[in-house]
């Protein structure tokens, strides 16, 4: 499966943003997909998930309660809407999948797409 992410930007301090993550190459409904996120100077990091069916949805604590994870199967894309945004926030925000499901370390994610920079301003 092919991922590609959009929807990054510039914005203010308790903004709203939305990604999405368009996946290709296969039906999106046989994979567990998520986001990952990699600030400057740090380790790429689990941000959210969501299971193949949309039933089940998994968040990092820094985001529970900001961020939303949600899928369109029938358009074969992930949605990330990110609310009441901070600066902390700020990293470049990668679109990842795996087969049936999807898990909280890089090292076992199985395909990822190329990332799209968030930046929040104070």
């Amino acid at each position: 499966v092919q991922l590609q992410a959009s929807g990054g930007g510039v914005v203010q301090a308790g903004g709203s943003l939305r990604l999405s993550c368009a996946a290709s190459g296969r039906t999106a409904g046989s994979y567990g997909m998520g986001w990952f996120r990699q600030a400057p100077g740090k380790e790429r990091e689990f941000v959210a998930g969501i299971s193949r069916g949309g039933t089940l949805t998994d968040y990092s604590g820094s985001v529970k309660g900001r961020f939303t994870i949600s899928r369109d199967n029938a358009r074969n894309t992930v949605y990330l809407q990110m609310n009441s945004l901070e600066p902390e926030d700020t990293a470049v925000y990668y679109c990842a999948a795996n087969q049936y499901i999807l898990v909280r370390t890089v090292s076992g994610i199985e395909y990822w797409g190329k990332g799209t920079l968030v930046t929040v301003s104070s």
